[in-house]
C-alpha cells in the first residue's frame, strides 16, 4: 500500500508527503525499494505542509468560520500532511545497519510481514507478541533468543494500567513449557499463580508450576515455612537497614555460632573478647524480632510468621532444585511487608548464586538452565538509595550474574530510580507506554539500540503496545502483546492439538 514519497530531509530526518487518501501513525513501519536494497524506516512524528502560504491560510480559515463553506481548489493537492522517517535498516540478501539515505523522490510504502524475512525464530525461542506498525498489528510473531536474553537481564518499564503484569504472564505461561529456564517470580499481588482465576495453575504442563504461600495452599501448592537456623547475615541487606556496627554484630554472632546464631543473638550470649555496645544489641534484636516476626519468651522463641525453629528445612533447597529442573516457582508475597518480601527472595537468590558459581568452577554451569528472577517494584532492591546503604544479591546479579546464567526480570514504572550502570546492563528492555518524560529519558539513554527520537512514540503507546529494544535484535522492534486469556487459550488449544497428533 502506497504511502507517500520522500520530499526531502537528512539522514536522521527524511521527509515524507503523505498521500492524500492515507492515514499515517506515530510508530508505523514503511518500505522504500530502492534498486536493489529495501530500507525500512520509522515514523517519529507528524506535521502540516501546505503549498499556501500561513497568512492566506488564515484568511481561508476565516472564511470558512465566518462566512460558510469555503472551497480551495485541488484542496488535497495544496494541504497535506508530512512524517518524518528514521532509517532502521538495509535489507539486501541479509540486513545491517543502514548507513546511507534512499534515492530522493522515491515512493514508500506500508510494511508487510514479507519484508521482514530476516526476523528468524532463534533455537530457544522466547515469545513476546506480533510485529506492529503503529495500532496495525502484523501476522507475525516476535521470538527472541531466551536463553540469552534472560541471562543478560530484562527491563520491563512502565506507568499504571499499560499491561505489565498482562505482558509477565503471557511470559511467564512461554517459559514454562521450554526447558531452557527456571523462573523465581516474587509475587505481591499473588496474581500469577491464578488462585482465583486464569493462571499458571491452568497450563497445560502445570506439574512444571511450583506455588509456595504462607496461609491455606491450594491443593497442589506448599505451605511457604523456612527455618530459623538457613539464614545468614548477607540475606538481611536490603531488606533491613543497618549501620556498621550492627551489620558486624550479625557477622560475628553467625562467624562463633553458626547455625544457632540468631537464637544466641536474642538471648545476647556473651563472645569472649568481642564487646558490642548495649544499644547496638538492642536495636539488632527488636529488628530481627520485627522482621522475622518471632516473640521472646523468657528463653524460648515463638515463631509466628514463616519462619520457624523446627519446619522448612528443607524449603531453600527444595526451590533451588526445582529451579535447576527448569521449572516455574511462585512466592506468594502478598502477605509480607516490602522488607520480608526482599528478605525472602534474597534468601533464594544467594543460595542460587552460590549454587551456579559452584557449578562454574567445576565446569558444570553450561549444563544448567538459567534462572530468572522477576522482581515486581524493582528500585526496591536496585534503587540508588538502597544501594547507598551497601550492595545486595540483586545487585551483584544485575552486575555479573551474566557470567553465571542468572538474570533479573526488573518490572518498574520508576527507571529513573535505578543508577544509569545498572539501567544499561539490563540489555533488553520491553517498553510499554510512559507518561513522564523523566522516566522515558532515563530508558532512552540506556538503550541497546538509538531511541533519542522515539519519546513521542513511548509516550503514545497504548495498553498492550510495547517497543522492544535489545542487543539481541538488529532493530528496536514494536509489538502487540496479546491478552493474556487469549494467548493462554491459544497455546492450550495448541497443546491440546499437538499432543492429540502424537498419539
Amino acid at each position: 500500500m502506497l504511502k507517500g514519497q520522500v520530499v526531502s530531509g537528512d539522514f536522521g530526518k527524511i521527509v515524507m508527503r503523505i498521500k492524500a487518501d492515507q492515514q499515517v501513525e506515530l510508530g508505523e513501519l514503511m518500505v522504500i525499494e530502492d534498486a536493489q536494497e529495501k530500507f525500512i524506516l520509522q515514523v517519529y512524528d507528524l506535521t502540516y505542509g501546505s503549498q499556501i502560504s500561513q497568512q492566506n491560510l488564515e484568511m481561508v480559515s476565516g472564511m470558512n468560520l465566518e462566512e460558510g463553506s469555503f472551497q480551495i481548489m485541488d484542496e488535497s493537492l495544496r494541504n497535506y500532511q508530512l512524517a518524518f522517517l528514521k532509517p532502521i535498516l538495509t535489507i539486501t540478501d541479509s540486513s545491517k545497519t543502514c548507513k546511507k539515505l534512499p534515492s530522493f523522490f522515491t515512493k514508500v510504502r506500508a510494511i508487510q510481514k514479507e519484508d521482514l524475512f530476516f526476523i528468524t525464530k532463534p533455537s530457544t525461542p522466547l515469545f513476546l507478541g506480533n510485529v506492529r506498525s503503529g495500532s496495525q498489528v502484523l501476522d507475525f510473531n516476535v521470538f527472541l533468543p531466551g536463553k540469552d536474553v534472560l541471562s543478560h537481564h530484562v527491563l520491563i518499564p512502565a506507568s499504571t494500567g499499560k499491561g505489565k503484569s498482562n505482558l509477565m504472564s503471557c511470559i511467564l505461561w512461554d517459559i514454562t513449557e521450554k526447558d531452557y529456564a527456571g523462573m523465581l517470580v516474587l509475587d505481591p499481588h499473588d496474581e500469577y499463580y491464578g488462585r482465583s482465576g486464569l493462571g499458571l495453575k491452568d497450563h497445560p504442563q502445570k506439574n512444571k508450576v511450583v506455588y509456595y504461600t504462607p496461609h491455606n495452599p491450594p491443593p497442589g501448592a506448599r505451605t511457604m515455612k523456612i527455618n530459623l537456623t538457613k539464614l545468614k547475615p548477607e540475606h538481611f541487606q536490603g531488606a533491613v537497614s543497618l549501620s556498621d556496627p550492627q551489620r558486624q554484630c550479625l557477622h560475628v554472632y553467625y562467624k562463633k555460632f553458626k547455625n544457632n546464631w540468631i537464637r544466641f543473638l536474642l538471648e545476647e550470649k556473651k563472645i569472649e573478647g568481642v564487646h558490642f555496645h548495649e544499644d547496638t544489641i538492642a536495636v539488632v534484636k527488636r529488628k530481627l524480632i520485627s522482621l522475622l516476626d518471632l516473640e521472646l519468651e523468657g528463653s524460648e522463641i515463638n515463631c509466628k510468621g514463616i519462619f520457624d525453629n523446627v519446619a522448612g528445612e528443607n524449603t531453600i533447597s527444595e526451590i533451588c532444585q526445582e529451579l535447576e529442573r527448569s521449572k516455574t516457582v511462585i512466592i506468594d508475597t502478598s502477605y509480607f511487608s516490602g522488607a520480608l518480601e526482599i528478605m525472602i527472595g534474597s534468601i533464594i537468590t544467594t543460595e542460587m548464586f552460590s549454587l551456579y558459581k559452584y557449578y562454574k568452577r567445576l565446569g558444570q554451569l553450561e549444563e544448567k538452565p538459567v534462572i530468572s528472577i522477576v522482581l515486581e517494584e524493582a528500585p526496591r532492591v536496585l534503587g540508588k538509595k538502597v544501594l547507598e546503604q551497601g550492595s545486595n544479591v540483586f545487585d551483584s546479579i544485575a552486575r555479573e550474574g551474566r557470567k553465571f546464567k542468572i538474570g533479573l526480570i526488573a518490572i518498574t514504572q520508576l527507571p529513573s530510580e535505578i543508577p544509569k550502570n545498572i539501567l544499561a546492563n539490563m540489555n533488553t528492555k520491553i517498553l510499554l507506554g510512559m507518561e513522564m518524560n523523566s522516566e522515558r529519558l532515563a530508558v532512552i539513554e540506556s538503550s541497546p539500540q538509538d531511541l533519542s527520537q522515539d519519546s513521542r512514540t513511548i509516550a503514545s503507546l497504548d495498553k498492550g503496545e510495547a517497543l522492544v529494544t535489545s542487543t539481541f535484535t538488529r532493530l528496536a522492534v514494536p509489538i502487540k502483546v496479546p491478552l493474556f486469556k487469549d494467548f493462554a487459550k491459544v497455546q492450550k488449544e495448541t497443546y491440546t492439538m499437538d499432543d492429540s497428533f502424537l498419539s
